[in-house]
């Protein structure tokens, strides 16, 4: 299936050069001079080589056709990330590698589309938004709330992620996935 080049997102699987990619992030850019294009860095599945790529805006790319299947995230331990399937109750490990940088939106009970190209898993695709709970951060500085300031906030799953002043630790706030930006206090 073709997309446009602006329409990848974050843990997409690509069909680009004769493989299937995994997107690990995206970067919109629009210069002074030219025509807008997205940057796009890609992890091979296969081989595990990583490519920077820049597709024009006019550009179409293929998304691999991929069964989408529902799991539950359940925990992890020293082999890996462990789902479970809501339909058929099956256990699936998936290691940190194929996960790599969507980990730390992952809590436990959490419903997530684990995708599936030929009966194997090849990623993941995170819900938009998620609430965590914030462990650590740093007290507000007088004087600082009316500025539009941010401080660096450690979250329960150990990222961390730029929240205003006012936030303290305890309080639970909604985070952009795709990006891992700090959209509200929930």
């Amino acid at each position: 299936m073709k997309i446009s080049a602006f329409d990848i997102r974050l843990g997409n699987i690509l069909e680009h050069e004769k493989g299937l990619w995994r997107v690990l992030k995206t970067d919109f850019v629009k210069p002074g001079k030219g025509g807008a294009f997205v940057q796009i860095e890609m992890k091979n599945i296969e081989t595990g080589t990583k490519s920077n790529t820049r597709f024009r805006s006019g550009e179409s790319v293929e998304k691999a056709v991929v069964e989408p299947r529902t799991m539950q995230y359940l925990y992890a331990d020293a082999t890996g990330y462990v789902f479970m399937d809501n339909e058929n109750f099956e256990q699936l490990i998936l290691s940190a590698d194929l996960l790599e940088g969507q980990t730390g939106y992952l809590l436990p009970n959490t419903e997530i589309q684990i995708n599936l190209h030929n009966d194997r898993p090849i990623g993941v695709e995170l819900p938009p938004v998620v609430v965590l709970e914030v462990s650590e951060a740093d007290p507000a500085i007088k004087g600082q709330t009316a500025t539009g300031s941010y401080k660096a906030a450690r979250m329960e799953t150990g990222i961390t992620v730029m929240v205003p002043q006012f936030v303290n630790a305890g309080e639970k706030i909604r985070v952009n996935t795709v990006d891992g930006s700090y959209i509200d206090r929930s």
